[in-house]
């Protein structure tokens, strides 16, 4: 991504694939929105599981299935967390990184899932609710959405039209929002958490309403705070029990990594160096240092932070992993598979792990690690149907073995995913000739026309 300087690896949404230089951890997903600047998508194993630590106990006592609620995380400095299309949460990096604790994360996680529990996105029409995470965040993201204020809807769609595309997206009424913060708090006392999380939130959302409003963030003009929202929460934190319950001890440390991460990656090292001196010697703090002189190309000093994190926690499949792309991004694949593979070993259930692992074998060029790439890639999307690249990985894997059934029927797959009807057609259509009649592969090609079919003719 031009100018940005981060950590690309594999598109996995909707837009077209490939290998981008400068891979990391976390994935990015470029958007063009007209008249807007590139916005992006994050995917990070440690960060996706961070917030599904936060998110789960929360939408379990909101009556939710908690796997059934699709968390995104947006690259966008600006403060902003939203649920759209159905059961999908949006969280902003700037929202994560301007945070204070974990508390504070957690009582937004909260709050939105009031939203979902109390229906206030019900008004959005049932296309919408199988809209892809991109185009929703082109139409929030791009000056298209969030407008903001005290509207009558709780949730108006867009769905296109110079005019139409104009209107708010997410604008939540002032009920909806006092409805939210209810179950909010009452979510977070049957988890047992304190409540003043999110009323800290609302004193860092406290300045919004002093500045323009074009200059405010996004999460304020979508969420009207108001005075009673906040004497609300200040009269439920007096008469809790667990007013006064500290965050749990791994909820925190998991935070502080996570804005580390997060910082390091998306700030220029020097401001990273900056920020985490030499004296600092917590493990967040190693954690940045190690990031930033990995992206300054400076592995004499990043290996040792890694290795030293490593030693002291040889269990954590996320200092592997970074280990694991650090020699990877600079040519040593040879020397990067002992890691990845030992991030997969500790972390069994990231389908992201896996499919890093097994783009690694992959672009080793050896067909003696096909085989291996192969089990590490069905295991990614056994978990995880939908990331594109691991069916595009897939497919050059059984390429590479003369797998050419095989190989059609992942490209199938993926072309169905990114909404390439004529390319999933194709794919479906060629296995057909390929395979006899009623076997496994001809059966699944048959699913994939189906769907295709079904997907040209709305």
């Amino acid at each position: 991504m031009a100018g940005l300087d981060l950590f690309l690896k594999y598109i996995r949404l909707p837009v077209s694939v490939g290998l981008l230089g400068c891979l990391l951890v976390a994935i990015m997903v470029p958007l063009r929105v007209a008249g807007a600047r590139e916005l992006s998508f994050i995917r990070d194993a440690e960060i996706e599981n961070t917030i599904r630590a936060y998110a789960t106990p929360v939408f379990v006592a909101a009556g939710l299935e908690p796997s059934a609620i699709n968390i995104y995380l947006v690259n966008d400095n600006t403060l902003n967390a939203f649920v759209a299309g159905g059961q999908k949460l949006f969280l902003n990096t700037g929202l994560l990184t301007r945070t204070e604790n974990a508390g504070q994360v957690i009582g937004v996680i909260a709050h939105e899932a009031g939203h979902i529990a109390g229906g206030h996105l019900s008004r959005q029409r049932d296309a919408m609710k199988a809209a892809s995470a991109q185009s929703i965040l082109a139409l929030v993201l791009g000056g298209a959405a969030i407008i903001g204020g005290q509207g009558e809807v709780g949730s108006a769609l867009v769905l296109g039209g110079s005019e139409l595309s104009k209107r708010s997206f997410l604008q939540y009424s002032r009920t909806q929002e006092g409805a939210a913060d209810a179950a909010a708090m009452k979510y977070m006392e049957a988890t047992g958490q304190s409540s003043r999380g999110l009323r800290e939130f609302f004193e860092i959302l406290g300045d919004q309403e002093f500045i323009g409003e074009s200059r405010q963030d996004p999460y304020y003009r979508s969420h009207p705070l108001t005075r009673q929202r906040i004497q609300a929460v200040d009269n439920f934190i007096a008469n809790s029990a667990y007013s006064d319950t500290p965050v749990k001890a791994d909820f925190a440390m998991r935070h502080g990594r996570m804005k580390a991460k997060l910082l390091a990656f998306l700030n220029a090292p020097t401001a990273t160096l900056r920020r985490y001196r030499n004296n600092d010697t917590s493990i967040e703090a190693r954690y940045a240092r190690a990031i930033a002189y990995y992206r300054k190309a400076d592995l004499e000093r990043a290996l040792p932070l890694i290795d030293g994190l490593i030693a002291e926690q040889p269990d954590d499949p996320y200092f592997h992993e970074l280990k694991g792309q650090m020699l990877y991004e600079n040519g040593r694949n040879a020397e990067a598979r002992p890691s990845y593979r030992k991030a997969a070993e500790l972390a069994p259930k990231s389908p992201l792990i896996h499919s890093e692992l097994a783009q690694v074998l992959v672009e080793a060029n050896d067909p003696a690690l096909l085989d291996e790439a192969i089990r590490h890639l069905i295991t990614s999307i056994r978990m995880d149907r939908s990331d594109g690249a691991s069916w595009r990985q897939l497919a050059i894997a059984y390429g590479r073995q003369g797998k050419t059934a095989d190989s059609s029927l992942a490209l199938g797959e993926e072309a169905l995913l990114y909404g390439n009807v004529s390319n999933a057609i194709y794919h479906a259509e060629r296995v057909e000739k390929l395979l006899p009649t009623g076997s496994r592969g001809w059966l699944q090609a048959q699913d994939i026309l189906t769907a295709a079919r079904n997907m040209k003719s709305k």
